[in-house]
Protein backbone atom coordinates (compact mmCIF):
# COMPACT_ATOMS: atom_id res chain seq x y z
CA UNK A 1 0.00 0.00 0.00
CA UNK A 2 1.20 3.57 -1.24
CA UNK A 3 2.34 5.83 1.98
CA UNK A 4 -0.40 8.79 0.50
CA UNK A 5 -3.29 5.97 1.09
CA UNK A 6 -1.94 4.97 4.60
CA UNK A 7 -2.34 8.33 6.15
CA UNK A 8 -5.55 8.99 5.44
CA UNK A 9 -6.26 5.79 6.67
CA UNK A 10 -4.49 6.41 10.24
CA UNK A 11 -5.65 9.80 10.30
CA UNK A 12 -9.55 8.91 10.76
CA UNK A 13 -9.29 7.13 13.44
CA UNK A 14 -7.20 9.51 15.42
CA UNK A 15 -9.24 11.92 14.53
CA UNK A 16 -12.45 9.98 15.81
CA UNK A 17 -10.51 9.08 18.71
CA UNK A 18 -9.40 12.60 19.68
CA UNK A 19 -12.92 13.86 19.14
CA UNK A 20 -14.32 12.06 22.19
CA UNK A 21 -11.90 13.29 24.23
CA UNK A 22 -13.18 15.59 27.53
CA UNK A 23 -17.11 14.33 26.59
CA UNK A 24 -17.99 12.71 30.25
CA UNK A 25 -19.93 9.46 30.30
CA UNK A 26 -23.02 10.82 31.82
CA UNK A 27 -26.48 8.75 32.61
CA UNK A 28 -30.14 9.87 32.49
CA UNK A 29 -29.83 13.75 33.15
CA UNK A 30 -32.89 15.16 34.84
CA UNK A 31 -34.31 18.06 33.10
CA UNK A 32 -37.65 19.85 33.14
CA UNK A 33 -40.77 18.24 33.04
CA UNK A 34 -41.99 14.71 31.16
CA UNK A 35 -42.41 14.87 27.55
CA UNK A 36 -45.56 16.27 26.23
CA UNK A 37 -47.50 16.75 23.33
CA UNK A 38 -50.32 14.29 23.56
CA UNK A 39 -53.03 15.46 26.45
CA UNK A 40 -54.95 12.76 27.74
CA UNK A 41 -58.94 13.17 27.43
CA UNK A 42 -61.88 11.93 27.35
CA UNK A 43 -65.08 12.71 25.69
CA UNK A 44 -67.87 13.58 28.18
CA UNK A 45 -71.14 13.99 26.70
CA UNK A 46 -73.64 17.12 27.15
CA UNK A 47 -76.97 18.65 25.94
CA UNK A 48 -77.32 21.24 23.87
CA UNK A 49 -80.66 22.03 22.19
CA UNK A 50 -81.80 18.64 22.82
CA UNK A 51 -78.69 16.73 21.31
CA UNK A 52 -75.40 14.85 22.66
CA UNK A 53 -72.75 16.96 21.92
CA UNK A 54 -69.09 15.23 22.72
CA UNK A 55 -66.82 17.48 24.82
CA UNK A 56 -63.07 16.00 25.78
CA UNK A 57 -61.92 16.59 29.11
CA UNK A 58 -58.37 16.69 30.08
CA UNK A 59 -58.36 13.37 32.46
CA UNK A 60 -55.40 11.89 34.64
CA UNK A 61 -57.31 8.40 34.23
CA UNK A 62 -58.13 8.16 30.28
CA UNK A 63 -59.60 4.58 29.21
CA UNK A 64 -61.88 4.52 33.31
CA UNK A 65 -65.24 4.84 32.12
CA UNK A 66 -66.18 5.05 36.32
CA UNK A 67 -63.90 8.57 36.38
CA UNK A 68 -65.32 9.98 33.60
CA UNK A 69 -69.10 9.36 34.99
CA UNK A 70 -67.85 11.00 38.11
CA UNK A 71 -66.77 13.93 35.70
CA UNK A 72 -70.20 13.59 33.94
CA UNK A 73 -72.10 13.91 37.09
CA UNK A 74 -70.27 17.60 37.95
CA UNK A 75 -71.56 18.58 34.69
CA UNK A 76 -70.41 21.19 32.37
CA UNK A 77 -67.79 24.10 33.07
CA UNK A 78 -69.10 27.72 33.41
CA UNK A 79 -67.42 27.95 30.18
CA UNK A 80 -69.35 24.96 28.28
CA UNK A 81 -72.17 26.35 30.29
CA UNK A 82 -72.04 29.75 28.81
CA UNK A 83 -71.68 28.29 25.45
CA UNK A 84 -75.34 26.27 25.42
CA UNK A 85 -73.96 22.84 26.91
CA UNK A 86 -76.42 21.54 30.14
CA UNK A 87 -77.01 17.67 31.43
CA UNK A 88 -80.10 15.42 31.96
CA UNK A 89 -78.08 13.95 34.33
CA UNK A 90 -78.99 14.95 38.38
CA UNK A 91 -75.86 15.31 40.12
CA UNK A 92 -74.45 18.27 40.73
CA UNK A 93 -72.55 17.52 44.11
CA UNK A 94 -74.85 19.30 45.81
CA UNK A 95 -77.35 16.96 44.74
CA UNK A 96 -75.36 13.64 45.39
CA UNK A 97 -73.28 12.92 48.59
CA UNK A 98 -69.92 12.43 48.30
CA UNK A 99 -69.96 13.34 44.49
CA UNK A 100 -66.35 14.38 43.63
CA UNK A 101 -65.01 17.90 43.30
CA UNK A 102 -63.63 19.34 39.83
CA UNK A 103 -59.94 19.43 41.94
CA UNK A 104 -60.62 15.94 43.17
CA UNK A 105 -60.71 14.87 39.61
CA UNK A 106 -57.84 17.24 38.23
CA UNK A 107 -55.02 15.23 36.81
CA UNK A 108 -52.53 14.04 39.39
CA UNK A 109 -49.21 11.26 38.89
CA UNK A 110 -50.96 8.91 40.58
CA UNK A 111 -53.34 6.58 37.92
CA UNK A 112 -55.59 4.35 39.03
CA UNK A 113 -56.14 0.94 37.19
CA UNK A 114 -59.06 1.68 34.28
CA UNK A 115 -63.00 1.39 35.87
CA UNK A 116 -62.09 1.79 39.36
CA UNK A 117 -64.24 4.00 40.82
CA UNK A 118 -64.67 5.87 43.51
CA UNK A 119 -66.69 3.99 46.18
CA UNK A 120 -68.82 7.59 46.61
CA UNK A 121 -69.40 8.22 42.68
CA UNK A 122 -70.84 5.52 39.67
CA UNK A 123 -69.12 1.69 40.22
CA UNK A 124 -69.12 0.24 36.90
CA UNK A 125 -67.94 -3.62 36.08
CA UNK A 126 -66.54 -4.33 32.91
CA UNK A 127 -66.80 -7.95 31.15
CA UNK A 128 -65.54 -7.45 27.57
CA UNK A 129 -67.83 -4.86 26.07
CA UNK A 130 -70.59 -4.36 28.24
CA UNK A 131 -70.46 -2.35 30.99
CA UNK A 132 -72.42 -2.05 33.76
CA UNK A 133 -73.46 1.20 35.73
CA UNK A 134 -74.71 1.03 38.89
CA UNK A 135 -75.54 4.54 40.06
CA UNK A 136 -75.60 6.08 43.81
CA UNK A 137 -78.76 6.03 45.76
CA UNK A 138 -81.37 8.95 45.41
CA UNK A 139 -80.96 9.31 41.35
CA UNK A 140 -84.21 6.50 40.58
CA UNK A 141 -85.12 6.86 36.95
CA UNK A 142 -83.44 8.90 34.33
CA UNK A 143 -85.26 10.39 31.42
CA UNK A 144 -84.12 8.77 28.26
CA UNK A 145 -81.69 11.84 27.28
CA UNK A 146 -79.55 11.23 30.69
CA UNK A 147 -79.32 7.94 30.11
CA UNK A 148 -78.14 8.37 26.81
CA UNK A 149 -75.37 11.02 27.95
CA UNK A 150 -74.16 8.18 31.13
CA UNK A 151 -74.20 5.12 28.01
CA UNK A 152 -72.04 7.67 25.67
CA UNK A 153 -69.80 8.83 28.37
CA UNK A 154 -69.06 5.51 29.71
CA UNK A 155 -68.48 3.60 26.30
CA UNK A 156 -66.09 6.41 24.41
CA UNK A 157 -63.97 6.12 28.31
CA UNK A 158 -64.07 2.59 27.70
CA UNK A 159 -62.75 2.74 23.98
CA UNK A 160 -60.11 4.70 24.68
CA UNK A 161 -58.76 1.53 26.87
CA UNK A 162 -60.08 -1.13 24.85
CA UNK A 163 -60.69 -0.35 21.01
CA UNK A 164 -63.26 -2.59 19.47
CA UNK A 165 -65.10 -3.11 16.29
CA UNK A 166 -68.12 -4.21 17.81
CA UNK A 167 -70.85 -2.42 19.84
CA UNK A 168 -69.94 -1.25 23.24
CA UNK A 169 -73.41 -2.64 25.53
CA UNK A 170 -74.03 -0.34 28.91
CA UNK A 171 -76.32 -1.16 31.22
CA UNK A 172 -77.26 1.19 33.91
CA UNK A 173 -79.57 0.73 37.57
CA UNK A 174 -79.48 2.37 40.72
CA UNK A 175 -80.74 1.23 43.98
CA UNK A 176 -84.58 1.57 43.36
CA UNK A 177 -84.89 -1.29 40.58
CA UNK A 178 -84.68 0.88 38.19
CA UNK A 179 -82.40 0.02 35.11
CA UNK A 180 -81.80 0.80 31.62
CA UNK A 181 -79.55 -0.45 28.16
CA UNK A 182 -77.88 0.65 25.56
CA UNK A 183 -75.14 0.63 22.87
CA UNK A 184 -72.84 3.42 21.89
CA UNK A 185 -74.07 2.61 18.07
CA UNK A 186 -76.02 5.83 18.23
CA UNK A 187 -73.35 8.03 19.68
CA UNK A 188 -72.23 11.12 18.39
CA UNK A 189 -68.48 10.72 17.34
CA UNK A 190 -66.55 12.62 19.97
Amino acid sequence: MKATHRVPMLIAPAFFALSACGIPATGVVEAGGPASGIVPTTPMFFVRDGTLVAVPRVTARPGDAGAALQMLLIGPTRVEAHGGLATEVPGAPAEVPGAPTAAALAPTSASRAPEQTSPDGPTVSVKGDTLSIRLPSGFGELSPLATRQLICTAAAAHRIGHPSGGAVTVTVSDGSGWHAEGTDENCPDP
